[in-house]
């Protein structure tokens, strides 16, 4: 089984949830930005480098919300066990960017009462109950 920790941010502002959407393996959803934690990155550090890599913005990290484990069958059909690190973080610079060349194609920001009815991965999900969104 394969290992991946990876970290990701909640950045909500003017009730509005800043998301990426994943686009790769012929699969597809919308997610938190963030992403995996390069060997010896620490792993706010890792945050705030994909929030910047996937959306544009540089953030600040407010608080550690949690770690979420997921375990799962990947497209190449191996499992995996997902550890997943989510920060609460808010906007400092930057402006909205959609990724270039990587597993997100889009970002953008939902209103917050629009999130349940897009078509998106478990994460979001874990993020805002973390949160205290739902």
């Amino acid at each position: 089984m394969l290992l991946r920790v990876a970290a990701y941010a909640v950045v909500v502002e003017q009730d509005r949830l800043l998301l990426a959407h994943w686009n790769e393996y012929g699969m597809q959803g919308w997610t938190l930005p963030g992403g995996g934690i390069e060997a010896g990155e620490d792993p706010a550090d890792a945050a705030v480098r994909e929030v910047r890599e996937e959306t544009g913005y540089d953030v600040e990290l407010d608080e550690l919300l949690g770690i979420d484990s997921l375990v799962a069958t990947r497209a190449d059909g191996r499992d995996q066990h997902g550890l997943r690190i989510i920060y609460r973080a808010h906007v400092v610079g930057g402006h909205l960017t959609d990724e270039a060349d990587g597993s997100t194609d889009e970002a953008a920001w939902i209103s917050l009462p629009e999130v349940d009815s897009l078509d998106r991965v478990s994460l979001v999900d874990a993020g805002r109950r973390l949160a205290g969104l739902v």
